[in-house]
């Protein structure tokens, strides 16, 4: 497990939307482009293996892809490479970070310093949920998913711990990347779960304001 003391200063980004990483979750990623096979060759050869997953703002075509503030860093736990050069990798959440700058410097892909102060609850066990109602809870996610035609393993759902179960669930639906970033800078597993289940109501309403469920 990563300490505060080996988190660095400045870390490779990967801009990817609608992709979220969360701590203490796993991310498997499909790394082909040149830019990125870089990044992934010279973070296999640091001692934190840290890859920070960002979400890109939503800037019109041909303007320069800015960046937002907070994402998520994840060390690099298992890759495996095809006959063709790319790799099949996979990410494990460490802790969520602030961008603080992008360093002078040329690399082909984007690096940041970051700050990993407020964030320091990242590092620890995993969050509790008290105020869940799972059955409630369940029953929601079960009309979200017969709408969106999704299917799952709910056995696995039904026995997983609160945090992995919202962090999971957070990562997989296809919400929409402004929505992956407020889930991503929730403050507390309550606080994102009160998210989620707002992000699905909405869906369910189709984006409308009146009420569905009580």
């Amino acid at each position: 497990m990563i300490q505060a003391a080996d988190l660095p200063q400045t870390i490779p980004v990967f801009p990817l939307p609608g992709a979220l990483l969360l701590p203490r979750s796993r991310l498997p990623l499909h790394i082909f482009e040149p830019r990125y096979l870089a990044m992934l060759d010279d973070t296999m050869k640091t001692s934190h293996r840290l890859i920070g997953m960002i979400q890109p703002r939503d800037v019109p075509d041909g303007a320069e892809r800015k960046l937002h503030s907070i994402g998520c860093a994840g060390r690099l736990t298992a890759f495996s490479e095809t006959e063709d050069g790319r790799y099949m990798i996979t990410l494990s959440g460490a802790s969520r970070f602030r961008i603080l700058s992008e360093p002078d410097g040329f690399t082909p892909y984007r690096r940041a310093d970051v700050s990993w102060q407020g964030f320091e609850r990242d590092l620890g066990p995993a969050e509790k949920d008290s105020s869940l109602k799972r059955e409630k809870f369940l029953g929601l996610l079960g009309r979200y998913f017969e709408a969106k035609g999704l299917s799952t393993d709910w056995e696995s759902l039904k026995e997983a711990e609160n945090e992995l179960l919202i962090n999971s669930l957070s990562m997989l639906c296809p919400f929409e990347p402004e929505d992956k970033q407020a889930l991503l800078e929730a403050p507390s597993l309550a606080t994102r779960r009160e998210t989620l289940v707002t992000l699905i109501e909405f869906a369910l309403r189709g984006g409308s304001n009146e009420e569905i469920m009580q």
